[in-house]
């Protein structure tokens, strides 16, 4: 009788034990990110020349700033799902020698941002020297009845008012 109470309690014991260190199904796990949200259309936005300031407007501060290479600038996110696989994203900055972005490298490549593919709207993320980018592009016409000849109706029934100069003041006292 005693040795079958104390078999029976040791057997409870090591099943608490096994069952504490297991997870239950169903129970709610968190979300973990860590570092840099980027997207691609912050990607998108970057473009050659650009300098640390404006860099830092649209990427906000780098992750990592490595002080042997100073002109280079990590952004690092991880994001792990409750009970997932971990999923992480770098992309790398690299600014020349004047404080202009020169090159990047990492996951996200320039191309089509997300709102350009649901609009349905081409990307130009080709960067052209100013001397061959000077022929304007020809605008389409708005559709009829659309909201864009709206506007265009409105903007065009402005009518324009002159300034009133104002008049010196005299200066001599009288």
């Amino acid at each position: 009788m005693q040795n079958t109470k104390l078999l029976l309690t040791s057997f409870t014991f090591v099943g608490l034990l096994a069952l504490a260190g297991c997870s239950f199904p169903g129970v709610y796990k968190i979300d973990i990110q860590q570092g840099n949200v980027v997207t691609q259309d912050m990607i998108d936005q970057l473009r050659p020349g650009m300098t640390r300031r404006q860099v830092r407007f649209i990427m906000g501060n780098p992750l990592l700033t490595d002080t042997f290479h100073p002109n280079r600038w990590d952004y690092l996110y991880s994001l792990q799902p409750g009970g997932g696989e971990r999923q992480q994203e770098r992309i790398s900055l690299i600014f020349n020698g004047n404080d202009q972005l020169a090159s990047l490298s990492g996951d996200f490549k320039p191309g089509v941002s997300r709102d350009e593919a649901i609009l349905g709207k081409p990307s130009d993320t080709s960067v052209t020297p100013e001397n061959k980018g000077d022929q304007p592009q020809k605008e389409e016409p708005p559709k009829p009845g659309s909201l864009l000849e709206q506007i265009q109706n409105d903007v065009d029934k402005v009518e324009t008012v002159p300034v009133p100069n104002q008049e010196p003041l005299d200066t001599n006292p009288r």
